[in-house]
């Protein structure tokens, strides 16, 4: 089968899931108090979140940089704040293929050598695209451990109960991460004793040396240490996007809502920073599923949370979510179509 014909197919189908899973969280909604508790909530606070999600693109670029500079000195920060502003509203359309088109850009006003080579080619900076993207899958484990270690006794069951069921105590659970350790372990070594004896092999331990170069590259940076600051910010941005996304619900006028959805709406805007924290990981953990935009998986995810750990009906969570996915989404049409209009009309050749 052709590979374009596939990755229509792909499309087609992740396009579908989408609309199913936007289906499965709207299907129930009570329209007159969805509208009515997005008229009354503080839409200042929406446009903070905005603000906050912007500047984690920036330092998301910064961060990138980065790992661009050793291939080409003269990437400046403004390239990559376009090429990154337009790969997530491509993402928006086409899952995965804005890593394409910021790759493509960086290449397109990359430096040249003395030869008239660019210095940054596609493969090099393909190469940087993948290394970022480990880092974020990285350190959102990390933003895991994190969640778990300090409020295990708030989020523990349900973080088991969704990836873990079946498991009876937190001991039973650090029993399945130590097993999972030693199985990666014991894989790793297996891959390293065959890498001479089989080109499926050698492959395989070439993909995951590629990792480990990827993952330890911040290390060889010229101010490694910043490359380690910036991620931190990164998330502290979307820790923040959460946060006051659910201020943006404390206090509202409910006089208008029915008095279910009032009082859930109430539970929700009494959340504090460590239950926003929380839903951002479970939105960050959406990302998992290929869909475009992230579209319905982000809003079943975070909505089936609020349901499952604070017992917020579904309807209610989706309020929630539904501000929280959508002025990103507009965070990032607004950046990605300004980066487009200067790299198109303002860059100098």
């Amino acid at each position: 089968m052709d590979n374009k014909f596939k990755r229509i197919l792909q499309y087609i189908l992740w396009t579908g899931v989408a609309a199913l899973l936007l289906w499965f969280s709207f299907r129930g909604v009570n329209w007159k108090d969805f509208g009515e508790a997005l008229r009354s909530c503080h839409w200042g606070y929406v446009v903070l979140s905005m603000v906050f999600g912007a500047v984690a693109l920036w330092f998301r670029a910064l961060r990138w940089r980065m790992q661009l500079l050793p291939i080409d000195p003269s990437t400046s920060r403004l390239t990559c704040f376009d090429a990154y502003n337009i790969c997530m509203v491509v993402n928006l359309v086409v899952p995965r293929a804005g890593e394409v088109a910021r790759s493509a850009l960086v290449t397109k006003n990359s430096g040249r050598d003395g030869e008239g080579r660019r210095l940054a080619t596609l493969d090099k900076v393909i190469g940087t695209v993948l290394a970022d993207r480990l880092w974020d899958a990285v350190s959102l484990v990390l933003v895991m451990v994190l969640v778990l270690s300090v409020m295990w006794d708030r989020f523990g069951a349900y973080f088991k109960e969704t990836f873990f069921p079946g498991l009876a105590d937190k001991a039973g659970l650090w029993w399945v991460v130590l097993l999972v350790v030693l199985a990666g372990c014991a894989f790793l070594f297996l891959c390293w004793k065959l890498r001479d004896r089989g080109r499926i092999w050698g492959k395989v331990w070439g993909w995951i040396r590629g990792l480990g170069d990827g993952i330890s590259s911040c290390l060889h940076m010229k101010n490694g240490w910043l490359f380690i600051v910036y991620t931190v910010i990164i998330w502290c941005m979307y820790w923040l996007m959460s946060a006051t996304i659910l201020w943006s619900l404390q206090g509202i006028d409910t006089t208008g809502l029915s008095p279910e959805f009032a009082g859930a709406v109430d539970k929700l805007g009494a959340m504090g920073m460590s239950d926003a924290l929380f839903l951002m990981f479970a939105g960050a953990l959406s990302s998992i599923v290929p869909v475009p935009g992230g579209f319905g998986a982000f809003h079943t995810v975070v909505a089936g949370a609020l349901s499952s750990l604070y017992g917020v009906p579904f309807g209610v969570g989706i309020v929630f979510a539904t501000l929280s996915h959508e002025s990103q989404v507009l965070t990032d049409i607004i950046c990605g179509g300004c980066s487009y209009v200067h790299d198109t009309f303002f860059r100098r050749p």
